[in-house]
């Protein structure tokens, strides 16, 4: 039984595409492959979905040179990539950098990443819920500031942000600083930057801790414009990783029905016991359930966008899914390891890509209960 998200004939059409060039490209082979040498996830591999499939400027508006898609068409994307645990950069670059510089009024920026001509990175936690980087910055005349700089723009940031998605190979790093009124957007050269990549257990998507000293950075937006921008990366984010993480709960209950249903053990197919069946149809429920909440969260989002829906319901939306769809990732993944009973425990057998990317994917944006309590206070409910 196959789980899909946004039954319709745009989307049937999006997924195929993105199906079809990640089974030619990125078979679990080759993403086994990028935990003994992170050089496979090559800019050839990211540059097939960048410019091949136009897909880094989906999210880009038409007038700066991308499709001027919405969120519902980005998930879609995102939902077949969690599909294969791809390494590749769109979450980091084609949704959350993209959206961050076309919504801060980069236009130059937004074009390079909608024409695959560069990648770049939001220099954050990769854990944070929150999009802010902890720098420090310096004006010109050297003094200490976290408020937003006006013209010339130009600050000189410090400090060390730790676990940065997608930072190493990127080539700019956006960073916010300050908070509230006091927001400002920055890019800064990755050459000014040293960036020290570590071994982590999803190793399709690279984490580095990214320290810099009184690197220039080049301000793109302050204040209510930078707030606003960070709003809407950091609800383009949670949408996509949601829908991300579905796919990634959905192809692990295909692949186990697949395998329960052709494995024999006492002259008959495991799937067929009473005791699997029971366990796959909680677990059918649990997908089924963080699909739905993953499509209302991408339709909710592109309806914000087109002006038919309030930010703070798109909020609601996207905290809701995520928290959801990240555990349930993480059950999917599990229960496909020991349905598959030893072949689940080999490096050979690609469950373990699954495994590891719905188990660090839970971590990203935010751990379900800080989502939840975000939740909380986004619908006024008391936090014990």
């Amino acid at each position: 039984m196959t789980i899909e998200m946004l039954d319709t004939e745009l989307a049937a059409d999006l997924r195929r595409t993105v199906r079809a060039f990640l089974t030619e490209r990125c078979d679990p082979g080759t993403v086994a492959e990028v935990y003994d040498d992170p050089a496979i996830a090559s800019r050839e591999l990211n540059d097939g979905w960048a410019r091949e499939l136009g897909l880094a400027g989906l999210l880009v508006p038409e007038a700066d040179g991308g499709a001027g898609a919405s969120l519902a068409e980005a998930a879609v994307v995102a939902h077949a990539i969690g599909r294969h645990a791809a390494p590749l950069r769109f979450l980091s670059s084609g949704v959350i950098a993209t959206t961050l510089a076309a919504h801060a009024g980069d236009r130059e920026l937004a074009a390079a990443l909608a024409a695959g001509e560069r990648y770049a990175a939001v220099a954050f936690p990769a854990t944070s819920p929150t999009l802010a980087s902890g720098l420090t910055a310096a004006t010109a005349s050297g003094a200490d500031t976290a408020r937003a700089v006006p013209d010339p723009a130009t600050v000189h940031v410090s400090g060390t942000i730790a676990g940065v998605m997608e930072a190493a190979g990127a080539d700019d790093l956006i960073a916010v600083l300050g908070s509230g009124e006091d927001t400002t957007i920055v890019v800064i050269d990755p050459a000014d930057a040293h960036i020290a990549p570590f071994l982590s257990l999803d190793e399709t998507r690279r984490l580095a801790d990214v320290t810099v000293d009184s690197a220039p950075a080049r301000v793109i937006a302050t204040g209510a414009e930078a707030v606003a921008a960070v709003e809407a990366a950091t609800l383009a984010g949670q949408v996509a990783l949601a829908a991300e993480l579905a796919g990634t709960a959905a192809q692990a209950f295909s692949t186990t029905l697949d395998y329960v249903r052709t494995r024999v053990q006492f002259g008959r197919a495991i799937g067929s016991y009473q005791a699997i069946k029971h366990r796959l149809a909680e677990l059918w429920l649990a997908v089924r359930q963080a699909d739905a909440a993953a499509t209302y969260a991408a339709q909710t989002a592109a309806n914000w966008q087109r002006g038919e829906e309030d930010l703070h319901e798109a909020q609601i939306c996207a905290l809701t899914a995520l928290a959801y769809a990240a555990p349930v990732a993480v059950q999917a993944t599990e229960e496909a390891v020991q349905l598959h009973g030893g072949n689940g425990m080999t490096w050979e057998y690609p469950i373990h890509l699954l495994l590891k990317r719905a188990k660090a994917g839970e971590l990203i944006l935010g751990h379900p209960a800080a989502n939840r309590a975000a939740l909380a206070a986004l619908i006024d409910l008391p936090v014990c």
